[in-house]
């Protein structure tokens, strides 16, 4: 039997992640592995942000000297921490699955009761510059009161941070989810872990307004391109490669090359795969210069000519056809949702949620109607992203958010429109959908329509049967459920990242 030996970090987080490795290697080969412990320069500066040392590689410098000298077989790395430029003699044996990418604000249930009332900055702590630039410019709006949101240096483990935040130094600090996650998977660190999320709660932050840092939450496995064994360990490691990841990362760290690259860069950068097309959102600042872009790469959109439509209530835009013909009218429920987890899917559900008593845990479909519910003085906790319930059904899986929230994981209410279906748990109606009589000019304009943007399947066929004169028009819509409807109907549709990308699509 071969014995394997693997260099890592000391900190918590990493011999974590690692022996999650190590114990997968075992199984799938047959083979011993075991930790080498190596101390990286960023460990032991813990009092400035990076992007003030000098120098590069914080993270990753003497791992790549250890793994060259043929101290260690193969190193394992938060695939984040590594350069866009990598030393020669080392490759890429494989990048594992990532589950959770995104960020997560954290932050005492006690400061959130104090909301109400709050008077002076909202303190952050986080010393990623790109966490910095997106919280500052965005953050607020996600916080009940919008609270002016100050962040201020915070480093050392995730451990450690945590602990910083219990002590009041913040009043809320940022995290990537899946550092906490690994930290949730074995006995030592969930037990720490529990203890210092006691009487904490959360909210994770939607990649379309804060995307994570590139490749965050894949881990990165290297080893020397030269080894003599015939194949042998490459062949063992890359049984770990995760697909999906390989090319959502891969694109996420072509765009960080592209930036420049370095811990100073401060643009989020994430790639998700929907389909066969991948969603590419970053967010930042770039030399004094705002970055703020979302598209659909491989997505073929036709041209289009004639008046926008757009399955939205009223709009400010004088050249943007809005819906006149469906009227949504709220009926309030009065529900008991103590230990539940509540799914809102709009606006009007807002009534039933202030009628009734708190629940656990509450998450909206999309950033829209997130703001809103923050408006209304409700904490939420997350949305889907207008992406459908992929994200979310994931999200109820974690170990480290049911440390926070033990019904986590069990069926949530859905607040919808009375015809309303969801795989996320009981469904309950608070509004349906009323037909009104349109005007002359309401009919012309609609017989000058070029394309339509969707807001729901149901809607679409309400419109197709009253107006079939739309019918020669592009039909489009978001990510999530409609087109998960329009598919599941056989129905052609054109997806686009956003309302904004439609717009764009205008003569």
């Amino acid at each position: 039997m071969t014995t394997y030996k693997i260099g890592t970090r000391g900190s918590l987080l990493a011999v974590t992640q690692s022996t999650l490795i190590k114990n997968e290697c075992e199984r799938i080969s047959g083979e011993k592995f075991e930790l080498v412990l190596i101390k990286t320069q960023g460990d032991e500066i813990t009092n400035k942000p990076l992007w003030q040392l000098e120098g590069k590689d914080f993270f990753t410098k003497e791992l790549d000297e250890a793994l060259l000298r043929g101290d260690v077989d193969f190193v394992i790395h938060s695939y984040k921490d590594l350069g866009s430029i990598r030393p020669e003699g080392i490759k890429l044996a494989a990048v594992t699955e990532r589950r959770f990418a995104h960020d997560i604000l954290i932050t005492a249930q006690s400061t959130i009761d104090k909301l109400k009332n709050w008077s002076g900055d909202f303190i952050v702590g986080t010393s990623s510059p790109r966490r910095i630039v997106n919280l500052s410019r965005s953050l607020s709006e996600f916080i009940p009161g919008s609270p002016n949101i100050r962040c201020e240096t915070l480093r050392g483990n995730v451990n450690s941070r945590i602990r910083k935040l219990k002590e009041g130094q913040y009043h809320a600090i940022t995290l990537a989810l899946a550092g906490i996650e690994r930290l949730a998977h074995t006995e030592k660190s969930a037990a720490e872990l529990t203890e210092l999320l006691e009487g904490m709660n959360y909210f994770v932050l939607p990649q379309s307004v804060f995307p994570s840092a590139a490749s965050q939450g894949a881990l990165g496995i290297e080893m020397q391109e030269s080894r003599q064994d015939n194949g042998k360990l490459f062949s063992i490691l890359s049984q770990l490669a995760h697909p999906r990841t390989v090319e959502e990362v891969y694109r996420e760290r072509k765009a960080f090359k592209e930036f420049g690259g370095g811990c100073h860069l401060a643009v989020g950068i994430h790639v998700k795969k929907i389909g066969d097309d991948f969603l590419h959102v970053h967010a930042g600042e770039v030399d004094g210069r705002r970055i703020d872009a979302r598209w659909m790469e491989n997505s073929k959109l036709p041209k289009i000519s004639g008046k926008l439509f757009v399955g939205l209530p009223g709009g400010s835009e004088p050249d943007i056809i809005y819906d006149e013909f469906l009227t949504k009218v709220p009926e309030t429920k009065n529900l008991t949702l103590e230990k539940k987890h509540l799914f809102v899917t709009s606006r009007y559900c807002i009534d039933t949620l202030k009628a009734s008593t708190p629940p656990q845990g509450l998450w909206a479909a999309g950033t829209r109607s997130a703001k809103m519910l923050v408006q209304s003085g409700f904490w939420v906790n997350g949305t889907s992203d207008s992406l459908g319930t992929e994200d979310l059904k994931a999200l109820k899986t974690s170990k480290a958010l049911k440390i926070i929230h033990p019904q986590l994981d069990q069926e949530w209410n859905v607040l919808t429109h009375h015809m309303g279906t969801s795989d996320l748990g009981t469904v309950v109606g608070c509004y349906e959908r009323v037909e009104n009589k349109v005007s002359d000019n309401y009919l012309q304009k609609l017989k000058q329509v070029g394309a339509c943007y969707w807001t729901s399947y149901p809607q679409y066929q309400a419109f197709m049967l009253k107006f079939p004169e739309l019918h020669h028009a592009h039909h489009f819509c978001g990510l999530g459920k409609t087109w998960q409807e329009f598919q599941a109907a056989g129905v052609k549709v054109h997806t686009v990242s956003s309302m904004e990308e439609f717009y764009q699509l205008r003569n």
